[in-house]
C-alpha cells in the first residue's frame, strides 16, 4: 500500500498549521506532526475509522485533537483527501478555526 495526500489535505494541513504557530506556539510543532503522521496508521489497516459522509469515503478520528482524516482507498493507494476539523461539520478547518478561538477568548 501507499499513502499520498490531495492537493486539498495539504491544503488542510497548511491551514491547521498557520493557526497552531499562532494560537498554541509552544506546541504547535508537536501537534502538526500527530496529525501529519495519523493517516499512515492507514497503511497497515486501510479502511480503519468509521463510513465518511461521501460515497468511498472514511473518517479517521484524531481523538483527542479536534481534526478528521477524510480518506479513500484506489487499489494499493490510501489518498489523504481532506483534513476537517470536526465539529465543523464537513468545513475544511480552516474555515472555522479561528473564529472559535477568538470567540473562546472574548
Amino acid at each position: 500500500m501507499q499513502l499520498r495526500w490531495t492537493e486539498e489535505a495539504a491544503n488542510d494541513l497548511a491551514r491547521i498549521a498557520d493557526y497552531l504557530l499562532i494560537h498554541a506556539p509552544d506546541r504547535a510543532s508537536d501537534l502538526i506532526r500527530v496529525v501529519y503522521d495519523a493517516p499512515a496508521t492507514l497503511l497497515t489497516f486501510p479502511h480503519r475509522g468509521r463510513p465518511g459522509k461521501r460515497d468511498g469515503t472514511r473518517e479517521l478520528v484524531l481523538t483527542p485533537l479536534p481534526y478528521i482524516v477524510v480518506d479513500t482507498v484506489r487499489g494499493d493507494v490510501i489518498f489523504v483527501v481532506r483534513l476537517l476539523h470536526g465539529p465543523s461539520s464537513g468545513r475544511s478547518c480552516g474555515s472555522t478555526l479561528s473564529t472559535r478561538a477568538d470567540r473562546a477568548h472574548d
